[in-house]
């Protein structure tokens, strides 16, 4: 099954905050960042239900070298990307 990728406004602006801290840090920081959270939609796209269901119905794939999850619903022949979460905050704010 094709599935389409929609990104909410949320998660639109927690990845560019995240890029705009990161290239802060280190120029091309951010540009790294962005690489990695685009190669996991890829994988999450190409099979949503490989990442595990933490909270029904989310599921949430960890950004390998990065500490940000990638929160999603998967909707039919949709993967709705409610936010890039950045593991420091409260637990409490992962599925506002």
């Amino acid at each position: 099954m094709n599935y389409r990728l929609v990104i909410l406004l949320q998660a639109q602006k927690e990845m560019a905050d995240a890029v705009d801290w990161y290239e802060e840090q280190q120029i091309g920081l951010g540009e790294r960042f962005i690489v990695f959270v685009e190669g996991f939609l890829r994988r999450i796209v190409q099979n949503p239900l490989h990442f595990p269901e933490k909270k029904t119905p989310f599921r949430e794939a960890y950004v390998k070298d990065f500490p940000y999850l990638i929160i999603y619903r998967v909707y039919n022949d949709e993967v709705v990307v409610y936010s890039v979460f950045h593991t420091k905050q409260s637990p409490k704010k992962k599925y506002l």
